[in-house]
C-alpha cells in the first residue's frame, strides 16, 4: 500500500478529468471563472492585472500574528 499525498491526488484527479472531458471542459470553467469574477468584482480585473494579480487571502499567521503561541 503507498500513501499519497494530497497533491499527488490531486494531480492524479486533475488528469484522469483531462482524459474523460478534453481540454474544452477546462476552457470552459476557467471562462466561467473568469465572468464570476467579473460579476462580483466589477472594474477590479484591469486594476488587479497591473498590480500582477487578485491579492490573496491573508494568512492564519498574519491574521492572528506570529507570536500568539
Amino acid at each position: 500500500m503507498t500513501i499519497t499525498t494530497v497533491n499527488e491526488a490531486g494531480r492524479k484527479g486533475g488528469f484522469s478529468v483531462l482524459q474523460n472531458r478534453g481540454r474544452s471542459f477546462y476552457v470552459d470553467i476557467g471562462r466561467k471563472g473568469q465572468l464570476a469574477l467579473r460579476l462580483k468584482y466589477p472594474n477590479m480585473a484591469s486594476k488587479w492585472g497591473k498590480l500582477g494579480g487578485r491579492p490573496r487571502k491573508p494568512s492564519l499567521i498574519q491574521l492572528v500574528g506570529e507570536n500568539s503561541k
